[in-house]
């Protein structure tokens, strides 16, 4: 019996642990500090638990909510600037496909504000921000902020001085469900010393994940650039320089021995070369600049037309050379042997050679760029061994040599190719911009457009049916030659489908996003002409075409009445607009046929999105029952209405109910598993039809 009782306790503890979902993973302190007689600093500070980001002020259009601060205005203060932030981590968000700018472990904003009486005062403000992890993306929380400012002592003096004063409200999302709106006192000092300890341990341990993920990225472009100097060896400024060079060395030393050294010595000043070159373009940018320059507007721009510039290049429009007069002076120096001698035969390469790797070059150190840091230093180091390899490996093993292709015709069809695929990428750097300013001249049509126009030139070109300045007449093309061109010409029917809808998951991250569209369904698909879907008169009143063309409502109360209706049961999915994980679960599980089939046959969906930022209408406004305050927005109606009834307010989260409103099922959450996401979806049905 005592066993029976114990197990009861068990179940009923991890019951509520798993579907008793408050989150509460952000605490916010405030405090202010003294500037100078007039001036104060409103200091908030948001302690961040682990695997939780909370984003920063500034995020582009289309991805998610962020943090604001508004103050009331008041006489006795004005505000000086706008609220500064921490630096946070900026980077590419896959699912956004956008650079978007978000805080881990700890987060602080500072207002400065300017008094303009002798007296003290009190500012008052509101926060509001989301918060996400990798599995759930919470509604947005308001949180009052009250800093009080005391009156300026007489005589005081003017030195800077911080002054922590009451912390006005240590808010996060379970304050509004245990005590509406609770002040806490002022920390002890032990408090406080434990608190910046715990805070410092925080922001160790963030800059740690920052450290190690830079690390995988310098390693990235290692890689990247290491292959490119491999390709750069293909071109015809290169590859024919190898064996005379080599020779060279071998010839002209006493012994095997010495030329093999030189050969070695030769290599070494190639990447000291190169590698100066990125610390040159690392230093004289700054490590921190390169990378904001990557994520400006103006400047994907800038990179559009360098790239492009460099694309005509390669294509054979004109070539890129340094002046003459360098590599005169290079080849003198050369003259005087030794060390100094091989160096400056090195520099006469790499100045002979610029109008095949200046525009890798180029390219390669825009991409290094939005690493920002040391990455145009690694990825010079990682092009520059690439070309320096081969000097020292054939010097070592002269009889290698025998084995290389012979100089023809070919050389020139790498450096073309080079031309097209950079013609390509170019393109990402407008789109990037396009983007930003959301001005819809480069969308998701536009761009897979271009792409299948300059892969399909490109495959023409490898079969010979185009032809470039520079090429020699083609006869005949070789069995390499041809594969290449198949491959090329499959990718661009590969991406033919892209117009009219599918995902493209090949190329994922580089075109635009589905919803940057002239037609998220197509070019030439509307609901109302074609594809089978649904027309506007086959829609129950209130409802809409909702992902995956599953018929929906964003109204409680009209889709339950369908529900009944229609007598099918009901789910309730609690989203919102800017929920990554939201969009996971309807783009790759109940895109799955069977999950998809329950959804638009068996099922009524009511999807209640809880930062729908649309004001509430005019007789319908409410009193929060957790807080006391007036709710604003439809969003905060959906996001009160899951934390009361549900326990939960974490999205996505899914009910199924009958229709007296009673769960058929547990609820559950974000459920990557297509196969456990239908078994929970059926036995919903299966429940209701019992």
């Amino acid at each position: 019996m005592k066993k029976f009782f114990l197990s009861l306790l068990l179940a009923t503890i991890s019951f509520t642990a798993v579907h008793s979902q408050i989150l509460d993973p952000v605490e916010w302190s405030t405090s202010v500090k003294k500037v100078s007689e007039t001036e104060y600093d409103l200091i908030s500070k948001a302690i961040i638990d682990d695997k939780w980001h909370l984003y920063s002020q500034v995020v582009p259009e289309d991805g998610p909510l962020p943090t604001v601060f508004r103050f009331e205005a008041n006489d006795a203060y004005k505000l000086v600037g706008k609220t500064k932030e921490d630096k946070g981590v900026t980077e590419l968000d896959p699912v956004f496909d956008m650079v978007i700018t978000y805080f881990e472990k700890t987060a602080t904003f500072t207002q400065r504000i300017k008094l303009t009486g002798n007296k003290g005062t009190t500012v008052k403000g509101e926060l509001e921000f989301m918060v996400c992890d990798d599995t759930n993306c919470l509604p947005p929380t308001y949180v009052d902020l009250v800093f009080n400012i005391p009156a300026p002592a007489p005589g005081s003096a003017t030195t800077t001085t911080t002054d922590d004063t009451e912390a006005s409200e240590n808010l996060d999302s379970s304050d509004e469900t245990d005590e509406a709106l609770a002040a806490i006192d002022s920390p002890s000092d032990e408090t406080a010393l434990n608190a910046e300890q715990a805070s410092k341990d925080a922001s160790l341990s963030a800059v740690q994940q920052t450290k190690k993920q830079e690390e995988k990225g310098l390693w990235t472009i290692f890689i990247v650039a290491f292959l490119f100097g491999f390709t750069a060896l293909l071109t015809p400024c290169i590859f024919p320089m190898i064996p005379m060079t080599v020779s060279f060395f071998t010839k002209q030393s006493k012994t095997r021995a010495i030329g093999i050294k030189n050969a070695i010595i030769y290599g070494i000043a190639i990447i000291v070369i190169y590698v100066f070159l990125g610390a040159v373009v690392t230093w004289f940018f700054g490590a921190d600049a390169l990378n904001a320059l990557s994520t400006n507007v103006w400047f994907n721009v800038i990179f559009f037309l360098l790239i492009l510039f460099f694309a005509f290049s390669f294509l054979g429009a004109y070539e890129i050379t340094l002046p003459s007069s360098w590599a005169t002076k290079a080849d003198k120096q050369a003259d005087r042997g030794g060390m100094i001698g091989i160096f400056f035969m090195a520099l006469a390469l790499a100045i002979v050679s610029f109008s095949c790797t200046g525009p890798i070059i180029g390219y390669l150190l825009v991409e290094a760029a939005s690493k920002g840091g040391i990455a145009p230093f690694v990825g010079m180091f990682g092009f520059s061994l690439a070309l320096a390899l081969p000097f020292a490996l054939f010097a070592a093993f002269p009889g290698w040599m025998n084995s290389l292709p012979k100089s023809g015709g070919w050389l020139n069809t790498v450096k073309v190719f080079l031309g097209f695929l950079e013609l390509a990428l170019a393109f990402k750097f407008l789109s990037n911009a396009d983007l930003v300013l959301q001005l819809h001249w480069l969308e998701r049509e536009v761009f897979l457009a271009i792409w299948i126009a300059v892969f399909g030139a490109l495959a023409l070109y490898l079969f010979g049916k185009i032809q470039l300045p520079h090429d020699s007449p083609v006869t005949n093309i070789s069995v390499g030659r041809a594969s290449l061109a198949m491959l090329v010409l499959a990718f661009t029917v590969y991406l033919i489908p892209g117009l009219w809808g599918a995902p493209l998951k090949l190329i994922s991250g580089f075109p635009p996003p589905m919803q940057y569209s002239e037609s998220p369904y197509g070019v030439g698909y509307t609901k109302s002409s074609g594809g089978g879907g649904a027309t506007a008169q086959e829609f129950p009143e209130g409802s809409h075409l909702g992902p995956q063309d599953i018929i929906a409502f964003k109204d409680y109360d009209t889709g339950l009445a369908y529900a009944k209706k229609v007598g099918k049961p009901v789910l309730i999915d609690f989203t919102g607009f800017a929920c990554v994980n939201c969009r996971k679960m309807e783009e790759r599980v109940w895109s799955e046929p069977k999950i998809l089939k329950l959804l638009k046959e068996d099922i009524v969906l009511i999807s209640l999105y809880v930062d729908d930022k649309r004001p509430l209408p005019d007789g319908e406004e409410i009193t929060s029952e957790i807080s006391g305050k007036k709710l604003r927005y439809i969003g905060q109606k959906w996001s009160e209405f899951q934390i009361l009834k549900y326990e939960a307010n974490a999205q996505p989260f899914y009910v199924l109910m009958d229709h007296d409103e009673s769960n058929l099922v547990d609820p559950i959450g974000y459920t990557p598993d297509g196969e456990e996401y239908y078994a929970w979806l059926r036995s919903g049905v299966k429940a209701f039809e019992k």
